[in-house]
């Protein structure tokens, strides 16, 4: 072959082109786990969208319909505090898919460099691994934002619970006293 159109492949072999290529594919995995991430996280992300317009939605009508006016303070006030809880976890989930974002560029990077080092030189070969732990901690990152946000949507639903069991305690006692 002509050395003037060959590149400086460090490949002695099939088996070691092979396993370039094995490593390449690797940071592949990684990035359809944030792909599942992202997925999942932008339903989430909807599902919060939709409860705000419900709560919207809900804020009207007991504006309008609630004649007790002691319990429209209080529907009130739940519907704002739960739509501040709402808007909090917008924005969390919306950090989350930066980070899951900058995760997958990452692991596309990492895979890039890993064939770049391996024609090239071995001397960058700390560069696919910073690459790629740069990438796992935003997946960690994030994984960590969905586990608060979770958490925040839990405690959401055990204060909307609680206030409906006020709210119906509140009934009883008036319809049977």
């Amino acid at each position: 072959m002509n050395p003037m159109f060959s590149l400086p492949f460090n490949f002695e072999n099939l088996s070691s082109a092979l396993n370039v290529l094995t490593a390449m594919l690797t940071p592949a995995l990684l990035m359809s786990a944030c792909g599942s991430f992202i997925i999942s996280t932008s339903a989430r992300l909807g599902r919060v969208v939709d409860r705000v317009r419900k709560l919207a939605d809900r804020m009207e009508e007991v504006i309008a319909h609630e004649k007790d006016t002691g319990l429209l303070e209080e529907r009130k006030a739940m519907i704002a505090k739960h739509m501040q809880l709402q808007s909090k976890r917008a924005a969390l989930l919306m950090k989350t898919m930066v980070s899951l974002y900058i995760a997958s560029g990452l692991f596309v990077l990492t895979s890039v460099s890993i064939g770049f080092v391996s024609i090239f030189s071995a001397k960058w070969a700390v560069l696919p691994v910073l690459l790629g732990v740069m990438g796992a901690i935003y997946m960690l990152v994030a994984a960590i934002r969905l586990i608060t946000e979770a958490r925040m949507a839990l405690e959401g639903l055990q204060e909307e619970t609680d206030f409906l069991l006020h709210v119906t305690e509140v009934r009883s006692k008036r319809l049977s006293g």
